[in-house]
Formats: C-alpha cells, sequence, structure tokens
C-alpha cells in the first residue's frame, strides 16, 4: 500500500478511499472500504479515457465479464462505467501477485506449481465455460493468497470468437504470455487455447523464475513466441510433458483447461492434489500475507463520505458516452471498426494494476506511436562541483546519454527521466541526498555516488528502501549481496585489479624480481590489500620474487627508495599508492636513478582533474613526470571509447552534444560504464510489477539481468550474486606523452609475441 497523494478523491462511489494499491497508464486501483465496512480493492479510469466513449464501451464489457462466478476468481461487488468516473470494485485480497512473489523470492516449489495449475485451469475452464476467452494471464494478474491463487483483470476479455478488437498489426496481451496466434494478430484463432498457452507460460514463469520467450526486445519476444521451443531448463522434469503441450504452437494441440486441471490433480506425488490450505505456498509468503492482512486490519476507521456533486454537468460525460454508445460498441450492430480507428485504442497500451493487457501496433513502438508511454524516473548521485567533480561530469554525460538512447528506442515499453543531484563529494551532504532521493517515490533506481565519502550512509539509506543502488567508480569491499543487497557495484575492487598486475608481470613482461613501492602517505585500506595480493601471490607463479620499498609518509623524496629498487636488480617496479601527484615523484627518481624496468600503479594514479579555471581536464601524473612517465603502464576498471568500435555512435552523440570538458577519453573515466549501467538499470525496469516498477522486486530482478554494453557485459554470479568482474580489467600504458588504452587484461599479448 501506498498512501493517498494530494490529487486523489476522497470517495467513489459511496466508497471510502484508504490507500493506494497501483497505478497504470489508465487509471488507479486504491483499496476502500465499502458502507458496510468491508474492503474493497477499487479500480478508478483516468480522465482521459473516461472521454472515451469507445473506452467506456470496453470498460463496460470488462465489468460483465469480471462478473463470472468461480471460487479461483474474484467477485465484482460493484461498478458503474456511466458515471462521470467509471470505476469498478472487487473483493480485497491481501497477498502479493504471483510476479511480486516470485521475483522477489524466486521461483516457487513443485508442488505450489500443481496447485497453482490446477486451481487457474479450473478458473479458466469456468471462464471458457461462460463463453469468454480471457486473453491476458500473466504473472500480474494472479494473486496469491492463503487459501489459493485467484485470477484477476479482464479487461480485455472478450467473447469467443468475437473479433471486435483485432485486426491486421494490432497485438492484444502481454508480451511473453502471448500465445502464437495473439502475437501474429490471428484474432480470429484466439479462442480457449490462446488462455491455455498463457497458463502454460505463466506455470514456466513459476517454477524457473524466467519467462520461457524472454528476449532483449518486444519484437524479439514475439518472434521466440512464434518460431522458437521455450526455454524450460530448470523446470522439474515431472511438470515437462505438460507445459511442451500448453505451450504447442497450434492450438489444436493443446489440452483443454480440464484436461490441464486433471493432469495436475494427477499428480503422484500428491494424490488428488487437496485444495490449498495455509501450507500450499512456500515461506515467506504466508508470512508477508499475514503482515499485509494486519496492515489493513490497523487501517483507521474513515471519515464519512462527503456529499457526492450534483449539477447539470456532473453526468455530461457519462450522458455522452451514452449517447454515443450505438456507434462506439462494435458489438452493438455488428458493425467492424476501420483500422484507423483501431489504431486509435493504441492509449489502452500503458496499463499496469489499473487495466488489462498491453496493446500496440507490430509496425511500430509501444503505442504504434499514439499516446504517451509511462514514464520512470532513474537518479544519479554525483560529486559535480568537489574535488571528484571530474568524475561526476563524466558519469553525468553518460548516464544522460543512454536516456536519450532509450527513449530513441522504438520498441521501449516505457520512457525514462533523469533526476541528478549533487553530492559534492561531501560525506553529510551524500548522506543527505540519497534520503531526498529515497523518499522521492519516483525514483526506480539509483546511478552512484561518484567516490566512497558517505557510502555507509548512502547504502544504508538505499538497502532500508530497497532501492537499487548502482556504482561504476566506487571502489569497496565493505558491501555484498547478502549484507546490502540493494548496492550493485559494478566494478572489480582494487584488491580483484591485482590480477591485472599478476598477469602482467607473470605472463606479459615475465618479471623475475618485482619491486613493490609501498607509499605510506597514500596507502589506505584498499591500497594495502593491493601490496599484500602482489605480495603473496606473484611469487606463486613460478617462483617469482618481490621486495617491498616503502616511502615514508611525512617525506617527499623518493631518491632513496629509488635507489633502494635499483640495488634490488628488480626487473620491474609497482607504484601502490592513490596520489598522481606522488606517483610522478616516484617516477622521475626512478628515471634519475636509471632504472628501466617496467613500471606499473594502479588506477589512480591515471584520475583526472579539472582546472579551477574550467579549462580541458588534464591528467596530473603525465604534465608532473613529464619523459619520465613514459612507458608506465597502469591497471584500471574503465575503458577508453575512443578505442572501441562499438562505442562510435556514443562517441558521435557524447561530441555533439557535450562540446565542453571533459571531453571523451581518458580525461572522462567512467562516463561509457555509467551509460552501461544505466541501461543494465534499464533492462532490470523491462518487467515492472502491475502498477509501474516496485524498488524491491526491481532490487531482485538486477541480480539476475545481463547486459551487453559497450564497454563490458554486465552481469552477476549466479552463485554469490556479486558482480562477475572477471573480464572489467583493462590496461593503459603511456606512449609519447599520453595515455592509450591497451585493451582487457584477458587479451594483451606477450611483448615480443604480436
Amino acid at each position: 500500500m501506498q498512501p493517498l497523494k494530494p490529487g486523489d478523491p476522497a470517495a467513489v462511489g459511496g466508497h471510502r478511499l484508504l490507500a493506494r494499491l497501483g497505478a497504470g497508464g489508465m487509471g488507479v486501483v486504491y483499496l476502500a472500504r465499502s458502507e458496510g465496512g468491508g474492503l474493497l480493492a477499487l479500480k478508478v479510469i483516468r480522465a482521459e479515457y473516461a472521454a472515451d466513449p469507445r473506452f467506456r464501451a470496453r470498460f463496460r464489457r470488462e465489468a460483465a465479464a469480471a462478473r463470472t462466478g468461480g471460487r479461483w476468481l474474484l467477485p465484482v461487488t460493484a461498478a458503474d462505467p456511466d458515471g462521470r468516473t467509471p470505476w469498478l470494485a472487487t473483493a480485497f485480497a491481501p497477498g502479493p501477485s504471483l510476479a511480486e512473489a516470485v521475483d522477489t523470492y524466486g521461483p516457487l516449489p513443485e508442488r505450489t506449481v500443481r496447485i497453482l495449475g490446477a486451481r487457474l485451469a479450473e478458473a479458466l475452464t469456468e471462464v471458457h465455460g461462460a463463453g469468454l476467452v480471457h486473453r491476458d494471464l500473466k504473472p500480474g494478474n494472479v494473486l496469491l493468497a492463503l487459501d489459493g491463487p485467484r485470477l484477476i483483470d479482464f479487461g480485455i476479455a472478450r467473447a469467443d470468437g468475437a473479433t471486435a478488437l483485432t485486426a491486421t498489426d494490432l497485438v492484444i496481451g502481454t508480451p511473453g504470455f502471448l500465445s502464437p496466434e495473439q502475437a501474429q494478430a490471428r484474432g480470429a484463432e484466439v479462442g480457449p487455447p490462446s488462455d491455455v498457452f498463457s497458463l502454460g507460460a505463466l506455470l514456466a514463469y513459476a517454477a524457473t523464475g524466467r519467462r520461457p520467450f524472454a528476449a532483449a526486445t518486444i519484437a524479439g519476444t514475439l518472434f521466440r513466441t512464434v518460431h522458437e521451443p521455450p526455454d524450460l531448463d530448470g523446470t522439474p522434469p515431472a511438470l515437462l510433458p505438460l507445459l511442451r503441450s500448453c505451450l504447442a504452437k497450434e492450438p489444436m494441440a493443446r489440452p483443454t483447461g480440464g484436461e490441464v486441471r486433471g493432469w495436475l490433480e494427477a499428480d503422484p506425488v500428491s494424490p488428488g492434489c487437496p485444495a490449498p490450505s495455509d501450507d500450499w505456498l512456500p515461506a515467506p509468503l504466508p508470512g508477508l500475507i499475514a503482515e499485509r492482512s494486519a496492515a489493513v486490519l490497523a487501517l483507521p476507521d474513515p471519515d464519512p463520505v462527503p456529499a457526492p456533486e450534483t449539477g447539470p454537468e456532473a453526468d455530461t460525460l457519462a450522458a455522452e458516452a451514452r449517447g454515443q454508445e450505438a456507434a462506439a460498441d462494435p458489438g452493438a450492430r455488428g458493425w467492424r471498426p476501420s483500422r484507423r480507428l483501431l489504431l486509435g485504442l493504441a492509449p489502452v497500451a500503458a496499463v499496469g494494476a489499473a487495466g488489462g493487457g498491453f496493446l500496440f501496433s507490430r509496425r511500430g513502438g509501444a503505442g504504434g506511436g499514439r499516446g504517451p508511454l509511462p514514464r520512470y524516473t532513474l537518479g544519479l548521485q554525483a560529486d559535480l562541483s568537489g574535488p571528484s567533480r571530474v568524475l561526476g561530469l563524466a558519469q553525468e554525460r553518460g548516464a544522460r546519454l543512454a536516456v536519450a538512447h532509450f527513449n530513441a528506442t522504438a520498441d521501449r515499453p516505457f520512457d525514462l527521466a533523469l533526476s541528478v543531484r549533487d553530492d559534492r563529494g561531501e560525506p553529510g551532504r551524500a548522506a543527505e541526498v540519497a534520503a531526498r532521493f529515497v523518499a522521492d517515490e519516483r525514483i526506480c533506481g539509483l546511478l552512484g555516488p561518484t567516490g566512497d565519502a558517505g557510502l555507509e550512509a548512502v547504502v544504508g539509506h538505499c538497502q532500508r528502501a530497497l532501492l537499487p543502488l548502482v556504482s561504476v567508480s566506487v571502489d569497496s569491499t565493505r558491501f555484498n549481496a547478502t549484507t546490502a543487497r540493494a548496492y550493485f557495484q559494478l566494478r572489480p575492487s582494487e584488491s580483484a585489479l591485482s590480477s591485472g598486475f599478476l598477469r602482467y608481470l607473470s605472463a606479459v613482461e615475465r618479471s623475475e624480481r618485482t619491486a613493490l613501492i609501498d607509499d605510506r602517505a597514500a596507502t589506505g585500506e584498499e591500497k594495502w590489500s593491493l601490496l599484500e595480493e602482489i605480495r603473496q601471490l606473484l611469487p606463486a607463479a613460478g617462483g617469482l620474487r618481490t621486495s617491498t620499498h616503502q616511502v615514508p609518509a611525512g617525506t617527499q623524496d623518493f631518491g632513496p627508495v629509488a635507489d633502494s629498487v635499483l640495488a634490488s636488480r628488480a626487473q620491474a617496479a609497482v607504484y601502490v599508492g592513490s596520489s598522481p601527484h606522488r606517483a610522478a615523484q616516484c617516477a622521475r627518481a626512478l628515471d634519475r636513478a636509471g632504472f628501466d624496468g617496467t613500471r606499473m600503479a594502479p588506477e589512480q594514479v591515471l584520475r583526472p582533474a579539472l582546472p579551477a579555471d574550467g579549462g580541458p581536464a588534464r591528467l596530473p601524473f603525465l604534465r608532473e613526470a613529464g619523459a619520465a612517465a613514459e612507458g608506465w603502464v597502469c591497471v584500471t576498471a574503465y575503458t577508453d571509447p575512443l578505442r572501441l568500435p562499438a562505442a562510435g555512435d556514443f562517441l558521435r552523440a557524447y561530441r555533439a552534444t557535450f562540446p565542453t570538458p571533459p571531453a571523451p577519453g581518458p580525461t572522462a573515466p567512467f562516463a561509457l560504464e555509467a551509460y552501461d549501467a544505466l541501461l543494465l538499470l534499464a533492462a532490470a525496469l523491462r518487467r515492472p510489477a502491475d502498477g509501474g516498477p516496485e524498488r524491491g522486486s526491481t532490487t531482485t530482478r538486477l541480480r539476475t539481468t545481463r547486459h551487453t554494453g559497450l564497454a563490458k557485459t554486465l552481469r552477476f554470479d549466479a552463485r554469490t550474486g556479486q558482480f562477475d568482474w572477471e573480464r572489467s580489467v583493462f590496461l593503459w600504458r603511456v606512449e609519447r606523452g599520453a595515455a592509450v588504452f591497451v585493451g582487457q587484461m584477458d587479451g594483451v599479448e606477450r611483448r615480443g609475441d604480436g
């Protein structure tokens, strides 16, 4: 439940509104209390649809269809499709939808899937017996109660064989759970077997947590539905024959709803598949339902319902609708609508808890280009005016380009918006900004922060609200998928970056002796971890030896350490510190001492800086080290779009949109990574729960979302939930006074071998 908003009515049709249950493109669903004190779910249609007589006719049919009786159907208790504000009320079920349950807690056990399928098949048998086809059986339209599931939302239900809302190029339903005949807009063939196909897809989703025909785009999902076999990996073997039968491409090859029920009730493990009881759902779902029931019971008694408005204008919309009903309702006179009118129905595409199905033209994007798409807002928290502002500006630009790219995609199901806030790189300000993002209920996900200032508080705020927080430049080992499941660090830690040093020094430019320069003035916890990783693991790579040379924190003189490195007969030297300025002093000292071996440093040494006068970003290490920087190799977690052929469109858009510094390339690190990260969030939002994205379920989905980005593939380990960073370690080399991107660590060959 969500609190009522200032613009929400106090009462509708004599029912007092208590809270919001969900919202979609067509309207809002409220928790309401009837005059007799009963609790109801009340769907209220938005004003723009109330003025459309065609929509009123459709809504009237929904109210009539939803009155179909049956134990596993939520009954309609009251409706007013002809009122000034059309509404429909059903009994209230406090349980989650199947979509929420699976997205949040994972696949259901086989016994639960069997009972779920048997009861839904029974519900469909009753629907089909009444001469109707539901046409939008999906996880969001199934509620889970302690005594069994409930099928809801007859928004696009039609009489069997009716074709009034179908025509060439018009697809009705929810991609991923459509039958092939729906996906191909073969309206005349959409009958009871279509619902059985959707039931098979729904049960596969319940058993595996995945849609059996999922693809990256709507068009891809429709293609797979029509032409490819379902992905049933992970399905309990005993359920496979039934699901394959339900998902047959040809309607006549599928079982009936009654046959599905009989097959499931013949379960040899649980003969008769008894009626659900309190134990049909796995933990923690019964507890969740109990908590929601208690929350509803704790709601205060509503104030008296205000008197209804009166006046000549009160029923204007309803009168207009009734006056045009004969012309608007295709079923009234057997009239067949034109293709133009059919495409004009596209505004019903933006639906959620307040509407049924998904309607769009296969030749265009969602809604066929007609009517606004839902808009979901992502946040960006970054240092835009403090010490790391060059990183913050680069990430802001990458994020804005990603939003523009997404919103230009033809088959997108929604639009994105970006809300940006500057935390100035200050711990207190970072916590404050994160709290403001969390309090803003429009925010579906958050990108940032730039650095680790106030990171504990930022992660804490997001974790408590289960607001997904995705970072690309923060380097921390303090959190994992168990302790902070809402936090996603899309880069290897400093300790993990040690693999770049180890492989380079053991396989690319093999160093029998490596000197580790421990800069105590610039060696924090992470750098100490890097030092220990190299010191312990490098000797294991074929007997290679290391020596450690400490630079006292209170000195600016690296001469003695350079002499010590030379005396150790080291073939390579690794500067372990985070200061570009001190690294430059180290480089000059090694050069003066005559050291000509391999020289390496961590990512922070190449950190750019924006001058106070607003000029172009620079790399302090290169400027201060001069010729002594030549040949240095740095290990980073970011790439260079200038060297990636796949990033051509990104570069052109960057240069056209942002002509001022920082320019794309080494002086704008993590711009491309931020671009990829925002599109990863968008990918997780492509399967929102009804009523729009819910933070907790989006957080859960994000751990199983994979996005092939321009910089790297973003994915998480199925066992640990941690970011898979194996191919996220990159090398840069200073050549002719410039930082040059070498490539991904595993793709760098040994010198002399090409």
